[in-house]
């Protein structure tokens, strides 16, 4: 059976150019509880007009309920979910347990689809989210390719990989960084982006934290033989152009798996490859895919943004709608039509551009028409052509009068905990001060405090220490009893 091709709808065009392209099933969110709120996302006429159309094309829509929740929104959420039931979307994806209990205690019939974020990356991990009512798991990024045929051998849940767009640095997108400095959780939907800014170091400054695109084209093949069932593409905030050349691309391949063959399938990669030249995006890479390749998704010479890189700015002429720009000498020639996107060189603005003006000068340079706000040394990229636009039939139709449901202004019912069930002869963690460190000598910091328990993250130097494989702990004895000390793990165990 040929793996679904899943596409990203972050608006009704990206819909359009994704159904235009081939997509057996698109993935989107409506106007909160969703990880991209920044998006366009959907009205709720627009949902139940696009959910009647993809079903009677026998295409399918799953949504996303993908960010976690405060306590204060359970009856805002509640009321989504029952809206969302009386509706039949394919399926939810989600990340947050309490959305889940949610789901399973109130709306059983939902398909819940785990999303990347909740850090699924082996079998027992599969098979755990399998006995929580789960139908299909979004595998974390992070994996390679006997990686990913382990876990099928060991499981038969539905398995979703990701296999073109961008990547998160922090591994399967446990990220705080935009919270951290922004105070924007992406988390809650409100990523800022944060990893592809432009950050000092000394005298040096770089892209340090900005991961190229993930490109997995050649791999389709093998990814469906090891038994992959859906084959995601990431890209809600892109435009509808990139969702429909990138659909495109990977429909061709999967078509071609299916035809069989080495010729056939030869052929269509090489296609999907001339399909995604108008992919401007990052550089590509196959991430982990192959765990021996050498490492190269992470370039800080490489920018954060997206484009093809026109040149900085050598000189300006005129004002107002006037201004423009002269470029150090461009191997793209952009056109009046083209969309491009200006780069301050500190990187503390960039704006996109439709281009009115763009001519070549000569010795006199090339000149394109520019906004206000950017100077010499700002750098200038080519985000679109005008000749990649493409129009698609509406999916949604054009009278949405008839769709008038929305959530309605339910309470959400108490929520029953089941009774906490520890292993014999394990007490339950006595109230108190819980103190978490990092390192074996914030032990002895903390120790003044006197915590009920400290918490200690695991690393290869603490457990060298615990161990007596370091330093003798007789020689300095640890400030607490071992009962008294929980060990944190890593988040990220992969198969």
């Amino acid at each position: 059976m040929v793996p679904e091709l899943l596409a990203p709808a972050g608006s009704p065009e990206a819909l359009d150019a994704a159904v235009g392209e081939g997509a057996d099933a698109v993935y989107l969110g409506l106007k909160n509880f969703n990880a991209r709120m920044r998006s366009a996302n959907f009205a709720y006429s627009q949902f139940e007009g696009a959910l009647r159309s993809m079903h009677r094309m026998g295409r399918k829509i799953y949504v996303t309920v993908n960010t976690v929740f405060e306590e204060r929104e359970t009856d805002r959420l509640y009321q989504l979910l029952k809206y969302l039931s009386g509706l039949g979307p394919d399926g939810l994806i989600v990340q947050d347990f309490g959305i889940i209990t949610l789901v399973k205690q109130n709306f059983p019939s939902f398909k819940l689809l785990a999303s990347t974020q909740m850090n699924i990356a082996s079998a027992r991990g599969v098979n755990f989210l399998s006995r929580h009512g789960f139908s299909r798991i979004v595998l974390a990024r992070e994996l390679s390719l006997e990686e990913i045929r382990s876990i099928r051998s060991k499981t038969n849940m539905e398995l979703e990989v990701f296999v073109h767009g961008a990547l998160c640095i922090s591994a399967s997108g446990l990220c705080l960084f935009s919270s951290y400095l922004g105070g924007k959780s992406a988390n809650r939907g409100m990523c800022t982006q944060a990893c592809r800014r432009y950050y000092q170091k000394g005298e040096e400054g770089g892209y340090y934290f900005s991961p190229a695109d993930l490109q997995f084209l050649e791999k389709v093949p093998l990814l469906a033989e090891a038994g992959v069932n859906s084959f995601k593409i990431e890209g809600r905030m892109k435009s509808a152009d990139y969702v429909g050349a990138v659909t495109a691309a990977y429909r061709r391949v999967l078509d071609g798996v299916a035809e069989g063959g080495e010729e056939k399938i030869r052929q269509a990669v090489d296609e999907g490859r001339r399909i995604l030249q108008n992919d401007f995006a990052r550089s590509k890479t196959i991430f982990c895919f192959d765990k021996d390749a050498p490492v190269d998704w992470l370039n800080p010479a490489q920018s954060g943004g997206t484009g093809i890189f026109l040149g900085k700015i050598k000189r300006i002429r005129g004002a107002g709608e006037e201004r423009q720009v002269e470029l150090s000498y461009p191997e793209v020639m952009p056109q009046p039509g083209d969309s491009i996107r200006f780069h301050r060189a500190d990187d503390s603005d960039r704006q996109s551009h439709k281009l009115r003006f763009a001519e070549d000068e000569g010795k006199n340079g090339f000149w394109v028409s520019a906004p206000e706000g950017f100077d010499s040394g700002d750098a200038v990229y080519l985000i679109q052509t005008k000749a990649m636009s493409k129009r698609y039939a509406p999916v949604i139709p054009s009278k949405l009068e008839s769709f008038k449901r929305s959530p309605g202004r339910d309470r959400a019912p108490f929520l029953e905990l089941p009774p906490l069930r520890l292993p014999p002869g394990i007490k339950n963690f006595p109230a108190g001060i819980y103190a978490a460190v990092s390192r074996i000598e914030d032990l002895y910091i903390i120790q003044s405090e006197r915590p009920e328990k400290a918490i200690l993250a695991y690393s290869a130097k603490t457990a060298a220490r615990l161990l007596g494989e370091s330093a003798p702990l007789a020689a300095s004895p640890l400030p607490f009893a071992p009962r008294d000390i929980i060990i944190a793990l890593d988040p990220y165990f992969p198969e």
